[in-house]
């Protein structure tokens, strides 16, 4: 599960100041707010200014270790090649390739965002998930150009403020999230909610209403919110539009794991000056990434104790997830050794997995939640909601709902 949300969309914090946790909120540390990526038995700090995707400075990129010098030249040269005609989304391999080369692709772009969406880049959706870099392309001519006029004119949370992802944007609650769905249940009216009770079929009602049919009782009800995967709305959507259920269940998803291990701070080796680290497919790791959890927030864990969280699995190494839990701390301990030197045994292990749960935003995705969502339009006292339409952060969660939830007010008191 997540650890944090971004604060740059609004929905996730509008919900907590809502439940009364706004106070609750806290940013990442100060000091050290930067990342790693792995390269040999070796973590190389993201160069300042790189986001993502690009650089916004040359002369980082230029001093660092993590690319070769013909790559170097290579992302250079997208301040030269000519914008791309036409505006179909294309996968974000394909456009890191096309405007900096295969190195910034399997380097830098693969592994960080592998590490947001746990998806394969050649299949994933430019336009679902990075369209800000289509619009600098569109706009500027070059991304380096476009993120370089944006550092210049103070843009920072577009172009980052250091090296990686954009840290100072990232909040928590002081508890942990999990924080916010109980607080959630206690804010909802007594029996409101029926946990262990699995739903078998929902089905069109008498007078436009809805069935929702489990295994021990049929519930009448004027409107249907389906806050699920998309495999699971698929499958209940199947016997109210066959063309619906299609496309819902046409958005794949991955499954993903994670190992935490708490190691004594002195028996880890590399001083964690950072949040965290990824790493690119190419160094055929079972780690995909790894947050230095005690770091990233305060209070993550016991003075002097090195939290570490490690990622396992995604679209990419779906076959790592056939390992028992034994067999993957086992891989993960290894990785974890040569790149941060371990010593001793870890004085806790805990590993969570995580069926289907990441949403792939395939090469057309937009277009087919615009089929989705016409459709859902048409039948009267539905809604759909989740991270498989246009969004998989908290944030977007939130947003989805808030969106679904105006859609039956307004079918059902005339209202937004």
């Amino acid at each position: 599960g997540p650890d944090s949300m971004i604060s740059e969309k609004p929905w996730g914090l509008e919900l907590c100041e809502e439940l009364g946790l706004g106070s609750e909120l806290i940013g990442t540390r100060e000091g050290g707010r930067r990342s790693f990526i792995a390269r040999g038995r070796k973590l190389v700090a993201v160069p300042e200014g790189f986001y993502l995707l690009a650089p916004s400075r040359l002369a980082p990129l230029l001093l660092s270790p993590l690319f070769s010098t013909p790559g170097k030249l290579r992302m250079a040269a997208d301040l030269f090649i000519p914008r791309r005609r036409g505006d179909g989304d294309e996968s974000l391999a394909n456009f890191v390739r096309r405007r900096l080369g295969r190195e910034a692709l399997e380097r830098a772009a693969q592994p960080m965002v592998g590490g947001i969406y746990t998806a394969d880049p050649e299949t994933l959706s430019l336009q679902a998930t990075m369209p800000r870099f289509l619009e600098m392309e569109r706009r500027h001519g070059s991304v380096i150009r476009a993120m370089a006029r944006g550092r210049r004119l103070g843009r920072s949370a577009e172009v980052g403020e250091a090296s990686g992802p954009r840290y100072g944007l990232f909040v928590a609650l002081r508890d942990g999230m999990q924080t916010l769905s109980d607080r959630l249940a206690e804010a909802l009216p007594q029996g409101t909610i029926n946990c262990s009770t699995p739903v078998q079929a929902v089905e069109r009602g008498a007078n436009g209403g809805w069935r929702v049919v489990t295994e021990n009782a049929v519930i009448d009800a004027d409107a249907l919110c389906l806050a699920l995967p998309a495999a699971e709305a698929a499958r209940l959507l199947e016997g109210v539009d066959a063309a619906l259920s299609t496309d819902v269940a046409a958005v794949a998803s991955a499954s993903a794991a994670t190992v935490n291990l708490a190691y004594r701070r002195d028996d880890v080796a590399h001083p964690l000056d950072g949040f965290g680290f990824v790493v690119p497919a190419v160094e055929g790791r079972t780690v995909l990434a790894c947050t230095f959890a005690d770091r990233k927030f305060v209070d993550r864990a016991p003075e002097g104790t090195a939290l570490l969280r490690a990622f396992v699995g995604g679209a990419m190494f779906p076959e790592k997830l056939g390992m028992d839990d034994e067999e993957m701390v086992s891989a993960v301990v290894r990785d974890l050794d040569e790149l941060l030197g371990l010593s001793g045994e870890p004085r806790e292990v805990l590993v969570s997995r995580h069926p289907s749960a990441m949403a792939q935003y395939h090469v057309g995705h937009l277009a087919r939640v615009e089929r989705i969502e016409t459709a859902v339009g048409k039948l009267k006292g539905l809604a759909l909601a989740g991270n498989f339409l246009r969004g998989t952060g908290i944030p977007d969660c939130v947003h989805s709902a808030n969106a679904a939830a105006h859609r039956l007010a307004e079918r059902l008191f005339g209202q937004r």
